[in-house]
């Protein structure tokens, strides 16, 4: 089995180590550059540009982010990148340029967001980044499409289930992405405990982080079920860990 010790280790920062969107703003170079600075994981959203080149971002949507109509998968990587994230002097980031800014500083979990019809590559273009990447990296995603990719296209990475969700529905297929060779999960902190979770964890020996935590009884929630959490909106080192 695959030593990811290096997973759990420090907490993740969930977009980076951004303000909330005051001034430093999700999954920007200053975001990043902020959680490696403090030694802390960094986990970011990736979609595929039009020229099939990764880009960060969360939202397929524009709008949000960068104040611009359209979609990710509108857009060639270069126009991407003159956006402007929240009016702040930071641009839409290409997966290339978030991998040279922390340059194995600090783990990266980098998760894959599938668009039905505009996903193709995606997973192939990721891993193939990551395995010239000289720093611990990993990839996840919520989209099963996808993971079924994970071993053709990205061997050797590790790969994760991002989930939610405690009703017999969703834990069968979570379960059923076992067949898939995953080696971690990252679930929603509310969902603790479930019988997926504590199966891959105690009879797997399979890590699991959390998501997205932001206040105390989630920290609480994740160290009593899991091994390690992804946070916004405060510094872990100044909480207290049970």
């Amino acid at each position: 089995m695959t030593d990811l010790s290096w997973l759990t280790a420090r907490p993740v920062a969930h977009r980076g180590f951004h303000d909330m969107n005051k001034a430093r703003w999700e999954n920007t170079l200053s975001a990043f550059e902020a959680a490696a600075e403090r030694g802390y994981a960094i986990e970011c959203d990736v979609h595929l540009s039009s020229d099939r080149i990764p880009v960060v971002i969360h939202d397929g949507d524009l709008k949000r982010l960068t104040g611009q109509d359209g979609f990710v998968w509108q857009r060639t990587a270069a126009e991407l990148t003159t956006l402007k994230v929240g009016g702040t002097s930071d641009h839409v980031p290409t997966l290339q340029q978030a991998l040279d800014l922390v340059d194995g500083r600090v783990p990266l979990v980098v998760e894959l967001k599938g668009v039905p019809g505009h996903d193709q590559g995606l997973v192939e273009s990721v891993g193939k980044m990551l395995r010239r990447y000289r720093g611990k990296a990993a990839i996840m995603s919520f989209d099963h499409w996808l993971i079924r990719d994970f071993p053709k296209h990205a061997a050797g990475i590790p790969g994760g289930l991002t989930a939610y969700g405690k009703d017999n529905q969703l834990i069968e297929a979570h379960f059923s992405m076992l067949a898939h060779d995953i080696a971690f999960t990252s679930y929603a902190a509310g969902d603790l405990p479930n019988q997926f979770v504590s199966f891959v964890r105690e009879r797997l020996k399979m890590p699991v982080i959390t998501w997205t935590v932001h206040d105390q009884p989630a920290v609480d929630l994740t160290f009593r079920y899991a091994d390690q959490m992804t946070f916004e909106g405060f510094e872990p080192d100044l909480v207290k860990v049970a």
